[in-house]
C-alpha cells in the first residue's frame, strides 16, 4: 500500500497530516489555473508591482541623495531553501501552525511569517515549497508593504520624525531606500516631514539570491523570504558571473542613458528601442566568481518574452514592474546579490 504523502499516524497527527494534505491539493489546483490561494487578489500579471508599493520615481523628488557606505564583510542571506523531495512532516506541522496563527483573531501574522520562514531551509515536497513561498508572499503584503507595524516585528518598527529629518538620511539610517518609507507611509513629498509626527520603518538591508538554473530571483529582507522573480539571465558565452555582488553606491538610476558596449551606439530613454526598461541596478563583484567584475546590473527590459530564458549579456532582468519594485528595496553598499547554480 503507499504511504501517505504527508506521512501514516494514528490519532490526532493522522488528522494534521490529512488537513496538510488538503491544503497542498488546494495549493496544486490554485497554481495550475494560476491563482494566489487564500488571497482576495487571485491574478497578478507579470511584472506588476504590489498596489502599496507604486512610489513616484527618484528623479522627481528634491531629497538629497543617501551616501551609502560598503560593509566590510560579506552578509548574504543565510537561509537556503531545503532541497525537494518528500513531503516533510516537519514542514507540514509548521503550515498548520501558520495558518492557525493567521486565523485567530486578532491574526499572529509575525508568528505565521516566522514559522514558514523556519520551514523554508528545510527539505520538502515541490507542493509544500510552493505554499511556504506564496503564503510568505501573501503575508508580505500585510506585515512589510503596509502601514501597519505588527507587535514583535523586529524587522518593522515606529520611529517619531525630529526637526531637521530626512526621508533619505531616515532610510539610511535603516539601510533601506527612502522610496520605500515613501509608500508605506504615502509620504508624497519626502523633503517635507513633520517634527512629531511617526512613521513605519523597516530594519534593512534587503538582500537577493539568484539561481541560474531556475531563473529565478529570491528577496530577503535580512533573513527573512519576502517573495520571488523570474528572471532573464545571460546567454552561452556571456554567462551571468556567479558569486556574491553588492549594489554599486552610485549606480543606481531610473532609466539611465546607456552606451552598448559592443556596437558604441548610446541609448537615450525615450529612444523607442532603449533596452534597459524603466530601472537600472548597478553590481560591484566582491567574491567567488564576481570579484572585481563591474558593468553588471539588474535592470528591466523591452524583450518580456526573454524573462525565464538566456538572452542577455549577462545583465540580471525584470519585468518593468518588479524591477520597480526592486529598486525600491535594494540599498546601494549594503544590499547583496547573491547568484547560484
Amino acid at each position: 500500500m503507499a504511504r501517505h504523502p504527508l506521512g501514516s499516524h494514528g490519532g490526532q497527527r493522522s488528522w494534521i497530516y490529512i488537513i496538510s494534505a488538503l491544503l497542498v491539493i488546494v495549493v496544486v489546483v490554485a497554481l495550475i489555473y494560476g491563482l494566489h490561494p487564500f488571497s482576495k487578489n487571485n491574478k497578478e500579471e507579470p511584472g506588476v508591482a504590489p498596489p502599496d508599493i507604486n512610489v513616484p520615481e527618484a528623479n522627481k523628488t528634491t531629497s538629497p541623495k543617501p551616501k551609502p557606505v560598503v560593509e566590510s564583510e560579506p552578509n548574504p542571506p543565510t537561509i537556503v531553501p531545503g532541497p525537494i523531495g518528500e513531503p516533510n512532516e516537519k514542514v507540514a506541522e509548521l503550515l498548520l501552525e501558520s495558518m492557525a496563527s493567521i486565523s485567530t483573531s486578532p491574526s499572529r501574522i509575525i508568528e505565521a511569517r516566522d514559522s514558514l520562514n523556519k520551514a523554508m531551509g528545510m527539505p520538502m515536497s515541490a507542493e509544500q515549497r510552493a505554499f511556504v513561498r506564496e503564503q510568505l508572499s501573501e503575508l508580505a503584503n500585510k506585515w512589510l508593504f503596509s502601514r501597519t507595524v505588527f507587535p514583535n516585528d523586529t524587522l518593522c518598527g515606529s520611529y517619531t520624525i525630529k526637526p531637521g529629518d530626512q526621508l533619505q538620511a531616515i532610510g539610511e539610517q535603516f539601510k533601506v531606500p527612502y522610496e520605500l518609507l515613501m509608500a508605506i507611509n504615502s509620504i508624497n513629498r519626502p523633503e517635507v516631514l513633520q517634527a512629531g509626527g511617526t512613521i513605519k520603518v523597516i530594519n534593512g538591508p534587503f538582500h537577493a539570491r539568484i539561481y541560474r538554473s531556475a531563473f529565478t530571483m529570491d528577496l530577503y529582507l535580512q533573513n527573512t523570504f519576502v517573495r520571488s522573480f523570474r528572471v532573464g539571465l545571460g546567454k552561452p558565452g556571456r554567462e551571468t558571473p556567479t558569486g556574491l555582488w553588492v549594489v554599486k553606491p552610485g549606480d543606481k538610476l531610473p532609466s539611465p542613458q546607456w552606451k552598448d558596449p559592443d556596437t558604441g551606439r548610446i541609448y537615450k530613454p525615450e529612444d523607442p528601442d532603449y533596452p534597459l526598461g524603466s530601472r537600472w541596478i548597478g553590481l560591484e563583484g566582491i567574491a567567488g566568481a564576481a570579484k572585481g567584475r563591474t558593468g553588471f546590473a539588474i535592470h528591466g527590459t523591452k524583450e518580456p518574452t526573454q524573462i525565464g530564458t538566456a538572452g542577455s549579456r549577462g545583465c540580471i532582468r525584470l519585468h518593468n514592474g518588479d524591477v520597480i519594485l526592486v529598486y525600491n528595496l535594494l540599498m546601494p553598499g549594503f544590499s547583496q546579490v547573491e547568484v547560484m547554480e
